[in-house]
């Protein structure tokens, strides 16, 4: 009896944790979303929707996750326009997505984005540029 009452009390946790990450997924995908970099705190980057009527600036980076695990990253190209480049982002728990890009990019590294609050018209995160396996 105990067995199953712990067997029941995990199928839970698993199931509310799937709950959040859809919850997340939901909130993240299929936007993207541009630096606000006026707003950033310490290690904190913000990001908001690129409808949010930002103050001028001389470019903003950026990326937009997919559902189908594709991620576009948008970065200042020589030229003052965005250039993007795609890679692939996966769920490492809740709250914390890694993303890839091929090795011969050479301009993209891969890194880890730690989800620190999540609106509707924000995104604040912590970047970890480590190496992500």
């Amino acid at each position: 009896m105990k067995q199953l009452s712990f067997l029941c009390i995990i199928c839970l946790f698993l199931v509310a944790n799937t709950c959040k990450e859809r919850k997340l997924e939901k909130k993240l995908l299929q936007k993207t979303w541009l630096h606000s970099f006026e707003e950033d705190a310490d290690d904190i980057l913000v990001y908001r929707p690129n409808t949010y009527d930002f103050p001028p600036s001389r470019g903003r980076t950026g990326f937009s996750l997919e559902p189908n695990g594709v991620v576009k990253e948008y970065v200042i190209a020589p030229t003052d326009g965005l250039e993007e480049h795609e890679g692939r982002w996966e769920h490492a728990d809740h709250k914390l997505l890694h993303i890839h890009f091929n090795p011969k990019d050479k301009i993209m590294k891969d890194y880890s984005l730690e989800i620190v609050e999540l609106e509707d018209d924000v995104l604040k995160v912590k970047k970890n540029t480590e190496t992500i396996h």
